[in-house]
């Protein structure tokens, strides 16, 4: 879970943003002009900012500017526009933009941005700060298994319980239309339960839009709240 600033003077813009973001696990804070977004860089850091070029009270590049001249550049900014010139985005990046969006926005390209900016930002805070690793209680004499639990965590990560719609039957004796929804209904369970509750990532893996995805597990009668993960 990442602290993402969203800076963009469209409400739509900013709404939507939100949703996704927030839908991703993330906590999301909103600025609908330059002067929100230096009052929100001012009270903390955030993990990332999504920042938009062409606003009314100062640009984007220029906010950028300012945040660098100030030394307040110290997190992944990644820019955002859909009028502005190879000219500007080069700009930008040559002011410590970590990306350049187009608008409109496609939902696979904005999850993998945001992906990519905050491992970076996770490995330039790692190399800023090394932490120091615990030491193994293993003797050693043995350091191969000391090394063995961490390696075959990577190799057989724990994958999320899709619970009992993974191994549904369904009574083909029933008129047809009554066993579709049935296995629509278990199908998009098991999508909610493997992807922990995120309707974006289940929206991208079932190939709907998430407003069509929305109507459909509403029509199907789907408990939404089943696969969200448990608040900490």
């Amino acid at each position: 879970m990442a602290n993402i600033l969203v800076v963009d003077d469209e409400l739509g813009i900013r709404d939507l943003l939100s949703e996704i973001l927030n839908d991703e696990g993330h906590n999301v804070e909103l600025a609908e002009n330059a002067s929100a977004a230096r009052a929100a860089r001012q009270r903390e850091r955030p993990d990332l900012v999504l920042l938009d070029i062409w606003m009314p009270d100062t640009d984007g590049v220029t906010l950028l500017k300012e945040w660098s001249a100030a030394g307040l550049l110290n997190m992944p900014v990644i820019m955002m526009s859909g009028h502005a010139t190879i000219d500007t985005a080069v700009e930008a990046t040559r002011i410590g933009a970590a990306a350049f969006l187009e608008k409109p926005i496609t939902l696979q390209k904005l999850l993998k941005e945001v992906e990519k900016g905050l491992m970076r930002d996770e490995g330039r805070r790692a190399v800023a700060s090394p932490v120091q690793q615990p030491v193994s209680a293993v003797p050693a004499s043995n350091p191969v298994a000391a090394a063995v639990p961490p390696i075959l965590a990577v190799l057989h990560p724990a994958a999320p319980d899709p619970g009992p719609q993974a191994r549904q039957t369904f009574d083909l004796d029933r008129p047809l239309r009554e066993v579709r929804d049935a296995f629509e209904k278990a199908y998009f369970e098991f999508h909610l339960a493997m992807e922990s509750g995120s309707m974006t990532r289940v929206a991208e893996k079932t190939g709907l839009e998430r407003t069509h995805l929305y109507r459909k597990l509403k029509q199907l009668g789907v408990d939404l709240s089943k696969g969200k993960k448990p608040a900490l």
